[in-house]
């Protein structure tokens, strides 16, 4: 045996140590840069099975989601209404999709949408996400990483995923649904602070150490098959031990604060049988959780391809449309099915014309030269244009005007270019070092400055 060397550190006593200078808070003495932060963030936002697309002879084209001519004088469909007063910091993209998940079954496009991948050409393995890619550049700048959310919560199954977002490995990452819980994680104090959280954090770290070191062990005297399912679960248990080390590095950080106002706009009590409340506050923590820069990227999944009896499913019904998501959508081409679909399309656009509004309002720096809009790159959409068709997906582009990007235009794409263009342009504009991402090919000047 090795005798430990006097200026060896072990590896969780340094984490903590170098915890503390991780995100000071802005002091005078740190000089103007630090009283104007303006930090980049990255959010994507989600809903299942495409939208209204009016046959021409329907006599009710208004309720097409995509505007009818494309240009800088587009008019806003009826869906699309909503944004009407956020036409300087939305675009909206047509024609784009993802090449290698055109010949996936319409209903299986979900877990690809920030991805790109060819599931099935891989076994249903997924690769590493958009989001998380730049929440693995970003990871060391706040408090969380990233925040995951879903209506429906946790992983969902392959190809019917109720998450976005999936780590290194291509393993999906557990959505939160459940706004308490969300933002006690954000914003609650819990028991950290004290002497028995910290007792609770390094015994957790004892006993990860212990399990990871047992499972190399177990490792090496595996088949094949059992070594790749065992690895499965050491990616989970590697996981928590990111967030083990995590909450260790901050531990001495108080997390922020929020105003009476704040908490009057949150409905945390609310759940999915109350759509209107709960879509709100689901998006108003993401409000919150970037304007306090407790994290600077956010995935938010309204709904699964999953099983349509789900609560996000029956939301259509609760707000008077008639049936569930998933039967509202297959019928966008039957008369009496256009404008109901074309209703919920214009609900989902109405909260999101929401949280971008309180976005804009929000000041990102001290001076207030900057909101939290202009700062935050944000991906809207489908990866359906109407049910089972995996092309021409309905996407708004919205914020980051202070990132290099442009807007008030209804572009038009050819199909040959991929999303991933638009996936690899978002990235680059948030400072994350990436020359490609997926099928890209080039950057999309259509989009910047």
């Amino acid at each position: 045996m090795h005798s430990k060397k006097p200026w060896h550190l072990n590896r969780r006593t340094f984490l903590r140590g170098i915890g503390a200078t991780l995100a000071l808070p802005s002091l005078e003495c740190m000089g103007s840069e630090a009283l104007n932060p303006s930090p980049k963030r990255l959010a994507a936002i989600y809903f299942p099975f495409g939208v209204s697309m009016a046959p021409a002879d329907s006599g009710k084209a208004g309720w097409n989601w995509f505007p009818e001519k494309a240009g800088a004088d587009f008019k806003f469909s009826k869906p699309l209404s909503p944004l009407e007063s956020l036409r300087e910091d939305v675009s909206i993209l047509g024609g784009l999709s993802h090449p290698d998940v055109r010949k996936i079954d319409g209903h299986d496009s979900g877990d690809t949408f920030l991805t790109g991948c060819d599931l099935l050409g891989r076994d249903l393995q997924n690769v590493q996400s958009m989001d998380q890619i730049a929440a693995s550049q970003l990871a060391d700048k706040t408090r969380f990483s990233s925040l995951v959310m879903s209506t429906d919560g946790g992983i969902g199954e392959p190809t019917r995923s109720s998450t976005l977002s999936y780590n290194e490995h291509g393993r999906p990452i557990p959505a939160l649904n459940q706004p308490r819980q969300i933002f006690e994680r954000l914003f609650g104090g819990g028991d950290e602070s004290t002497a028995r959280g910290r007792r609770r954090l390094r015994s957790a770290g004892s006993m990860l150490d212990l399990v990871l070191d047992d499972a190399k062990r177990v490792r090496s005297h595996l088949g094949q098959h059992d070594k790749e399912k065992f690895d499965e679960y050491l990616d989970s248990v590697r996981q928590v031990e990111k967030r083990v080390e995590r909450s260790q590095a901050w531990i001495d950080l108080p997390k922020p604060e929020l105003t009476d106002q704040d908490r009057e706009r949150l409905k945390l009590e609310s759940d999915s049988n109350v759509p209107e409340d709960y879509v709100g506050t689901m998006y108003e923590l993401i409000h919150l959780a970037f304007r306090t820069d407790s994290t600077r990227v956010a995935t938010y999944q309204i709904g699964s391809m999953g099983d349509a009896t789900s609560l996000s499913g029956k939301f259509p019904q609760l707000l008077g449309f008639g049936k569930n998501i998933h039967s509202l959508c297959h019928d966008w081409n039957k008369p009496n099915g256009i404008e109901p679909l074309g209703k919920w399309d214009q609900f989902l656009s109405r909260k999101f014309a929401e949280f971008l509004t309180r976005m804009r309002e929000t000041p990102s720096n001290a001076d207030g030269s900057k909101s939290l809009l202009d700062q935050t790159t944000i991906l809207y959409g489908c990866s359906n244009s109407t049910t089972h068709n995996n092309r021409n997906y309905p996407l708004v582009l919205a914020g980051g005007k202070g990132l290099g990007f442009k807007h008030g235009n209804y572009h038009r794409f050819e199909e040959s270019v991929p999303l991933a263009n638009l996936h690899l342009t978002m990235l680059k504009k948030l400072g994350i070092s990436v020359d490609k991402f997926a099928d890209s090919n080039a950057v999309m000047p259509e989009v910047l400055a």
